[in-house]
């Protein structure tokens, strides 16, 4: 499903460098239909890894299976299939999901425990494991190219566009990628994201690296409120091109993950527009982040942002319902686009909603010194079309 709209500034951009040291493997496996289905990340060594999961009670075996593997910090392959989430199958669900490692494992001659799954797609229907496990047979014949941008493309579910992105690092490289593009309001990641780099950066180092940029950027995203029963997370470290710069790597490490975030939000089903608010000013980072998320989930501010119904009342509303938080309506203040706007220039408002592909909301409350920046978008008849005939 090709949006349109989308323009190519929000669109992956060819990738100029990758990472030492992997191999890729892309196909379909005949899971739904005869689009890729299948993409497999080998490391030439094993690479440190870290991860985070959804919280939500009902997780895929495919995260379950993964937590159990992550706990010895090494990967060698990621394995990752979409059209089917392999959620809420049961017992035979994570016997599946086992299986699919064991056959990787034994086509690497590696240990089990270092294949890491994943799954997307729809819940609650028995993933054909058999044929994912067919389509692995002679695995390391066919690892003869880096493919990362396929890679992206065989585990898109509703996503317009493949997402991907990379940042260097003296001599390291890291590649981000990321699908997602409903069931998105996680509480540590977003549906699937896998970052890689050859840089050499310890587990312990990687996972606190992981947490505290996932807060601010992929736990900083909601498309609808809903958090995936499969959202992952993995960072992999190969070590292949040495010690890097930590502060250097820290800050790629984060741009990868913030551009990452950006474009979910921007491919949210049914989007037309990437809505990014800032609330500043505020008692804590915590509060300026729940005044967020409230305006950005609010279905009242969601819908007139699409069709620039410049309604501040909305916003106002939004903000007023968060709990816990205590609001002060009076030093309330608003900016769009870096403007004030008056009940007089309600037109010019209008305008500048339309028009633009990203819009940016400040909220000042007025009432201390932090702040913190959550990212989201517009709701359109598309998304009650996409999700009322998912599964048909």
């Amino acid at each position: 499903m090709e949006n349109k709209t989308i323009t190519a500034a929000f669109k992956s951009k060819k990738l100029t460098a990758i990472p030492r040291g992997y191999r890729t493997f892309i196909t379909n496996a005949g899971i739904k239909d005869t689009s890729l289905d299948l993409g497999i990340v080998v490391s030439e060594v094993p690479a440190n890894g870290a991860a985070l999961f959804t919280q939500n009670q009902v997780k895929g075996n495919p995260v379950l299976v993964g937590i159990q593997h992550i706990k010895g910090g090494k990967v060698r392959a990621v394995v990752v299939n979409s059209k089917n989430s392999n959620v809420a199958t049961g017992k035979q669900g994570y016997a599946d999901a086992v299986r699919i490692c064991k056959a990787v494992a034994e086509e690497l001659k590696v240990p089990v425990a270092q294949i890491f799954p994943s799954s997307t797609g729809v819940i609650g229907r028995r993933l054909p494991a058999e044929r994912i496990v067919s389509a692995v047979k002679n695995l390391p014949a066919k690892l003869v190219t880096t493919d990362f941008e396929g890679f992206a493309e065989a585990i898109m579910t509703t996503d317009t566009f493949s997402k991907f992105v990379s940042r260097r690092v003296g001599q390291a490289t890291i590649v981000g990628v990321a699908k997602g593009s409903g069931m998105i309001e996680p509480n540590m990641a977003t549906m699937l994201s896998y970052i890689f780099t050859d840089a050499e950066v310890s587990a312990p180092r990687l996972k606190a690296l992981l947490t505290k940029t996932a807060a601010s950027t992929y736990n900083s995203l909601s498309v609808d409120t809903d958090m995936s029963t499969s959202d992952t997370v993995l960072a992999l470290a190969n070590g292949l091109a040495g010690k890097v710069s930590i502060p250097q790597f820290e800050k790629a490490f984060h741009e990868v993950a913030l551009e990452l975030t950006r474009m979910l939000a921007r491919d949210g089903e049914g989007a037309t527009k990437l809505f990014t608010v800032t609330v500043k000013n505020c008692a804590s980072e915590s509060a300026a982040k729940a005044i967020g998320k409230s305006i950005i989930n609010s279905p009242l501010v969601k819908t007139a942002i699409y069709k620039g119904d410049p309604n501040w009342g909305r916003i106002f509303m939004a903000i007023g319902k968060t709990p816990g938080v205590k609001i002060y309506p009076e030093k309330i203040r608003i900016r769009w686009g870096g403007k004030s706007y008056g009940n007089y220039q309600l037109a010019v408002l209008s305008a500048y909603l339309q028009k633009n592909e990203e819009l940016h909301l400040e909220v000042s409350l007025g009432t201390g010194k932090k702040s913190w920046t959550v990212y989201g978008c517009d709701y359109t008849e598309d998304y009650v079309k996409i999700n009322a005939y998912y599964t048909t």
